[in-house]
């Protein structure tokens, strides 16, 4: 049986995790993730991947306790453990924005599935947090690294030294989610906000995407490099240059005062 679910809305493709009764992270769902991430990251008519938990109240609960604890006495278990480090990297790597819908619990590794995720919203009963202190162990699938460069290192410090989890409301105050939807209808706010993403040229998407992924882990200088790499890219094309002379044509004939619509720019 299949834990990963994938349905396409137009040029958004919607990735949703079932694993009754709690939505458990096992190392066997992580693996079937890993392919799937692989999948849609080559398929150029996805210009948007949303991740979301399919059952009430989780979106990914955290790691599967009983994998960690047989993995400790030296046990096998289902599925390959190094798929998360892979499948967390394909999210923050893979050329298409990813967004994580929080419609319910993300503690430990569903906050650390996020943090890897280009942007996150929340439900507003979502609740997140680094809570592997509380079982003697820390964060082990990037929160340590991930969620400093987020929010800051003394947010995510107080978040990983106490185990305390916070509410959505918190996690936008603390720039950990990037915005707070009703539970009512959430996921199709979620892929309202992401169709304006879906809309814009993929091109420029994706290169805009790989100039911050990847200038981040790079010197000032060496990200601007890149960044003025990619800028030059997406300059030659000539789908470029027509988007921006339409653009100029609308900004000319409109009045100097006037504030102007990026949509009807394009």
């Amino acid at each position: 049986m299949g834990f990963w679910g994938l349905e396409r809305r137009d040029a958004i493709a919607v990735a949703t995790f079932t694993r009754p009764p709690r939505n458990l992270m096992s190392m066997a769902a992580m693996s079937e993730l890993e392919p799937l991430l692989a999948e849609v990251a080559t398929d150029e008519t996805v210009n948007v991947l949303v991740l979301t938990g399919g059952i009430p109240g989780y979106f990914i609960a955290h790691a599967d306790l009983d994998d960690l604890t047989t993995l400790a006495r030296g046990e096998q278990v289902d599925g390959d453990p190094a798929s998360w480090g892979r499948a967390l990297g394909l999210l923050e790597s893979m050329p298409q924005p990813v967004v994580a819908a929080i419609n319910g619990q993300a503690w430990g590794g569903g906050c650390e599935i996020s943090l890897a995720c280009t942007i996150r919203v929340a439900a507003r009963s979502a609740h997140i947090g680094q809570p592997e202190v509380v079982v003697g162990i820390i964060p082990g699938a990037g929160g340590t690294q991930r969620l400093p460069r987020l929010i800051g290192a003394g947010r995510a410090a107080d978040l990983i030294l106490t185990g305390r989890v916070i509410d959505a409301d918190e996690a936008e105050r603390i720039g950990l989610v990037n915005a707070v939807h009703p539970d009512e209808g959430f996921l199709e706010a979620v892929l309202e906000d992401a169709g304006v993403i879906a809309d814009r040229p993929r091109h420029a998407v994706v290169a805009a995407k790989r100039a911050m992924v990847e200038g981040l882990r790079l010197p000032l200088d060496q990200g601007l490099a890149l960044e003025g790499e990619l800028f030059e890219e997406c300059q030659a094309r000539p789908d470029t240059v027509e988007l921006e002379e339409t653009a100029a044509g609308i900004e000319r004939s409109a009045p100097a005062r006037q504030r102007l619509d990026t949509d009807q720019d394009r």
